[in-house]
């Protein structure tokens, strides 16, 4: 099992955005056929363009507001969808088009500092959430972003397993 757990914008959360159509910053939410892949911020799969319709609405992925608050814009889909449960599986559909989501991980500490940052480029993704989880210890968990955009993707909280 890998050293860590996909966290994906919850049900919640999407279909409080879905009924008030006003994200927590007071947005509108804007509804459109999707252009490109997205992915869902909800189910982390890829929209297909000029079929899905999409939610786009503003968002930060933090629960505390600092310098790194970093709000911005994210799609789901306009309809609900199952919450991504492969849980200790980074997307595979993310993971295997680097082209359409090249992606970053950004660290951060338990207070929301920034501690650490790495461009995925060609490497594992999955093999460099490990890496930076072992190598760096003040990293509490990591945000996957589009390297591109810098959009928000998902968090990545490190696994801990429990003892009975």
């Amino acid at each position: 099992m890998r050293n860590f757990t996909i966290i994906p914008i919850s049900a919640e959360e999407a279909e409080s955005i879905r009924s008030s159509r006003v994200d927590h910053f007071g947005n509108t939410v804007i509804e459109q056929l999707a252009t490109g892949s997205g992915p869902c911020r909800v189910s982390l799969k890829a929209f297909v363009a000029g079929k899905d319709k999409r939610l786009l609405f503003s968002h930060s992925p933090f629960s505390v507001a600092n310098a790194f608050n970093q709000p911005g814009p994210v799609f789901i889909s306009s309809e609900p969808v199952e919450p991504y449960s492969d849980i200790h599986r980074f997307p595979p559909e993310i993971k295997a088009n680097k082209k359409s989501f090249p992606l970053t991980l950004v660290g951060y500490t338990g207070d929301q500092m920034m501690a650490h940052t790495r461009l995925v480029g060609d490497a594992d993704v999955e093999d460099l959430i490990e890496e930076i989880f072992d190598k760096h210890p003040q990293v509490a968990y990591l945000h996957a972003r589009n390297a591109q955009a810098q959009c928000f993707i998902c968090r990545i909280d490190r696994y801990a397993a429990t003892s009975k």
